[in-house]
């Protein structure tokens, strides 16, 4: 004996994708302990079309290639800067 033919219902409505667009940047291991470095502009303009090493002023040398915003700025260059052209906050004390 057969079974028999039950009708399955299809769904009346149409169905849609809805595509996210949100965006994350990855974090890699080792970033909690990065910091962004000063280096003069032409130097890492150089280095982006050369792929040599850049020297900072706190003497680390490295090949750019992540996003300086998303690290705070090194103390030991930050304090490099700071003594040869005085804090950037125009604080004159």
């Amino acid at each position: 004996m057969s079974e028999p033919n039950i009708p399955v219902e299809q769904p009346q409505g149409g169905t849609a994708t809805i595509e996210r667009t949100d965006t994350q940047e990855l974090i890699e291991p080792g970033d909690a302990e990065r910091f962004a470095h000063y280096v003069r502009k032409e130097k890492i303009l150089e280095s982006a079309m050369s792929g040599e090493p850049v020297i900072a002023l706190c003497g680390k040398v490295w090949v750019p290639g992540r996003d300086p915003n998303r690290f705070p700025v090194c103390p030991a260059c930050k304090e490099i800067i700071e003594g040869r052209f005085g804090p950037e906050d125009g604080d004159d004390s």
